[in-house]
């Protein structure tokens, strides 16, 4: 079977060769590489990003191929890598995952077999089209002598695209991972780092990607709730662009750098941050209202829009809940390479390349 998630490897125990993370967005490609001492302390080495522009990636599609590859050349560049594994990742909405129960004790070949029988019920496609993998996750829990397995599946077209822009690159895929996975993974580490080693915490994670906001709800690295919305930093790049006449690219180059109009702070920014928190706050409603659960008791914004001015505030105020900017490097060393004061600004957009870094010292 084709080797497709490493989320499986690891749970394999498959060994990996120092890589970097690249995530790979519909806005920027983002590099990260960290190093891992003896004692097993993390250290930031390298991290860097190149935007991309509108559409060259819509809904998890590669558009422009040749646009993005020079792109993710440029990153590894910039940021001065001399590695060349890569771990990347998939968009959820291009993968199919599934759970299913099989008797314990079965052969590697007589798993494949009957993991593909199982697959074709789940795929809608043919298993021609697709790249497969599964892993054994552990004991069922409901069901003595089975054991419970994990598929996943997307399809090839897909997989062949996110390969090639890494070899255009001279990059090598190491890894191909499920980007919600590799934001969960980061946030992992952050999580055992709060009161009580954060057990039995309920943490909603907001990432605020440019076109779409996801909810997850974390407890004991469990998944208890997975939503996405469709709001984001684009609009209020959008916002800019209308308000003082700056192409797309200009608006969102500007909106980064801070080079905007004294006038920017109430007239555009004070109500986006506003509008955002009350997103924020009716997803958190959604959430308490089909489930049983009815408060958090994190609330961790993640991606280049969680680190607006006043935001993290505002959600506070309107949801009642303890609100804070996720900085997946805390804790880590910084290399001699990486610049503070840039990583300070940037580091809540790096979670997902932060998890897909991290994939190396799994195994």
């Amino acid at each position: 079977m084709e080797e497709f998630v490493s989320f499986l490897d690891t749970l394999l125990g498959r060994k990996h060769p120092p890589m970097v993370g690249l995530d790979v967005s519909s806005s920027s490609v983002k590099l990260v590489e960290l190093s891992q001492n003896a004692a097993g302390e993390l250290t930031l080495e390298r991290f860097a990003s190149e935007p991309l522009e509108k559409g060259w990636i819509a809904d998890g599609q590669i558009e422009k191929f040749d646009e993005v590859a020079e792109a993710v050349r440029k990153v590894v560049t910039k940021s001065g890598t001399r590695t060349k594994f890569v771990a990347m990742a998939m968009p959820q909405s291009a993968v199919i995952t599934k759970k299913i129960m099989l008797p314990a004790g079965l052969r590697e070949e007589e798993m494949e077999m009957q993991v593909e029988a199982e697959a074709n019920q789940y795929i809608p496609f043919s298993l021609d089209e697709v790249s497969l993998d599964f892993c054994v996750v552990g004991p069922a829990p409901q069901s003595a002598g089975d054991v419970e397995v994990l598929i996943a599946a997307s399809r090839k077209d897909r997989v062949q695209d996110r390969q090639g822009l890494a070899e255009a690159a001279g990059l090598k895929p190491a890894i191909l991972d499920i980007e919600s996975y590799a934001s969960r993974l980061a946030m992992q580490r952050l999580i055992s780092a709060l009161p009580g080693g954060g057990k039995d915490a309920l943490v909603a994670l907001f990432e605020i990607g440019a076109e779409n906001t996801s909810l997850k709800v974390l407890r004991d690295e469990e998944l208890l709730y997975d939503r996405d919305q469709a709001f984001g930093g684009a609009q209020l790049t959008q916002l800019i662009s209308r308000q003082y006449g700056f192409s797309f690219e200009e608006a969102e180059s500007k909106k980064l750098s801070g080079d905007l109009p004294e006038d920017f702070q109430s007239s555009l920014l004070a109500p986006f941050v506003d509008s955002l928190s009350q997103e924020i706050g009716r997803a958190l409603q959604y959430f308490f209202t089909s489930t049983p659960h009815h408060k958090v008791h994190y609330v961790m914004l993640a991606g280049g829009t969680a680190s607006l001015p006043g935001l993290k505030e505002r959600v506070t105020e309107l949801t009642g809940f303890a609100s804070m900017v996720v900085n997946p490097f805390d804790g880590m060393k910084l290399g001699s390479a990486v610049r503070e004061s840039k990583l300070r600004r940037e580091a809540p957009s790096y979670l997902t390349a932060c998890g897909l870094a991290m994939r190396r010292f799994l195994a």
